[in-house]
């Protein structure tokens, strides 16, 4: 297949194109992968990987620093998901990561070994509960994994005063989430915002404004699409409903499950999907549906009739994060990597090739130097009214995560 990147196409147009030929598929996203295989995993009873029972007794060792060998070894090893770091044009090399070495001396092994939180658990958790270096320096996983790794003891407390950037720019809306309090464990590689999209021409003239939009009205029956993750589907059920994500109780999560149920009863659902939301999107088999911004910036630089809107009652964001292992053999090197990204520069060339939300304040006008349309994109630089209607679904009990699965596992068919 000849690989082509026409001149008139913005450095994001041909990262996407790139990401989507290496990927062997059209629109298949790092993030669509992670949703659909997590939350699959959770659904098919991935939960008891992750479940008080499942976990070796561990003692509550959070903030206790293993031996640093940062001063001499000048060396860190990263996991991180794929398609998740910036690379040239020979896709060899990773140019902030270079960068960073070449300013630093620190050498960084890079890893693209995370493919599903659930899995890349399982490899961690053995050592993690024996008190075991795991052998990696800094890992990124979804933030309701890394709250089971702050309660459970498993990372450790990073020091303030290696993370001048990171503190001075980390962006206000993902300064305090429940599970890790102004981030004594933990910073965002990258925000991940739910929203609702849709396809102009199969909407035919139908408004869509909101999740009741998409669920009420008759013309839009059988296509409909809603994500199999429960956060997020549940998540924007509950906005719509009048609820706070980050604060509802039992009662309101049965009556959002009611009010889907209702719509998968009508029919008005088409399906709950995982990364094939994208075809169907884009092909108009679905005229709206939820989706996750980071595909909908991809999707919409490919086809005119895609866009997104974001509801008067708000929306989700979840992050991927930045943390520590308990016994890690290079803590400090690795803050320095982490305070590294939050300086506007590098931010910016990782946004231009990601598209996800960038968590770093000041990073527009660098980001602008490289790709405007990105700097202008309201899904990877949120502006002050949008970040103003993003929520966070709470923290959950294993008791909790175990029932609200069970229910929408059964609510979705899976």
């Amino acid at each position: 297949m000849e690989q082509y990147e026409p001149d008139s196409l913005s450095p994001a147009q041909l990262a996407a194109m790139r990401r989507s030929l290496r990927n062997g598929r059209a629109s298949l996203t790092r993030r669509s992968l992670l949703r659909a295989s997590t939350g699959g995993a959770l659904a098919l009873g991935g939960l008891g990987t992750l479940s008080a029972c499942g976990i070796p007794a561990a003692k509550n060792t959070a903030g206790v620093s293993s031996e640093d060998h940062s001063a001499k070894e000048k060396q860190i090893s990263f996991s991180n998901w794929t398609e998740y770091m910036d690379v040239d044009d020979s896709e060899k090399h990773h140019p902030t990561l270079d960068e960073f070495t070449k300013r630093t001396g620190i050498k960084v092994k890079y890893t693209e070994d995370i493919n599903d939180n659930v899995e890349f658990f399982g490899k961690l958790k053995p050592q993690l509960a024996a008190g075991q270096d795991t052998g990696r320096d800094l890992i990124c996983v979804t933030d309701w994994l890394a709250a089971r790794l702050i309660r459970f003891g498993w990372v450790q407390k990073l020091n303030a005063s290696n993370l001048p950037h990171a503190y001075a720019n980390l962006s206000q809306q993902f300064r305090t989430p429940d599970w890790d309090p102004g981030r004594a464990y933990s910073y965002p590689w990258t925000g991940i915002s739910t929203v609702i999209a849709y396809n102009k021409k199969a909407l035919d003239g139908v408004e869509v404004k909101s999740l009741s939009d998409m669920l009420d009205n008759p013309k839009l029956k059988g296509r409909i699409g809603l994500l199999s993750e429960m956060r997020d589907s549940m998540g924007m059920t509950l906005l719509d409903m009048g609820k706070d994500p980050a604060k509802f109780s039992d009662d309101d999560f049965d009556a959002a499950i009611a009010r889907l149920q209702k719509a998968v009863d009508q029919g008005q659902i088409r399906r709950f999907t995982g990364n094939d939301y994208t075809s169907d999107l884009t092909k108009g088999d679905l005229a709206a549906c939820v989706a996750w911004a980071g595909d909908v910036v991809q999707l919409k630089a490919d086809s005119p009739d895609v866009d997104f809107v974001i509801p008067e009652s708000g929306y989700l964001t979840s992050t991927d994060n930045l943390l520590v292992p308990n016994k890690a053999r290079h803590k400090t090197n690795a803050e320095r990597l982490i305070d590294y990204y939050y300086e506007p520069g590098p931010a910016a060339q990782l946004a231009a090739y990601i598209n996800y939300v960038c968590p770093v304040d000041g990073v527009k006008a660098e980001l602008a130097k490289i790709d405007e349309s990105a700097a202008d994109n309201p899904l990877i630089i949120p502006d002050a009214a949008m970040a103003a209607k993003s929520h966070s679904f709470r923290s959950l009990s294993t008791k909790e995560e175990t029932a609200y699965e069970e229910k929408f596992a059964k609510l979705t068919g899976a």
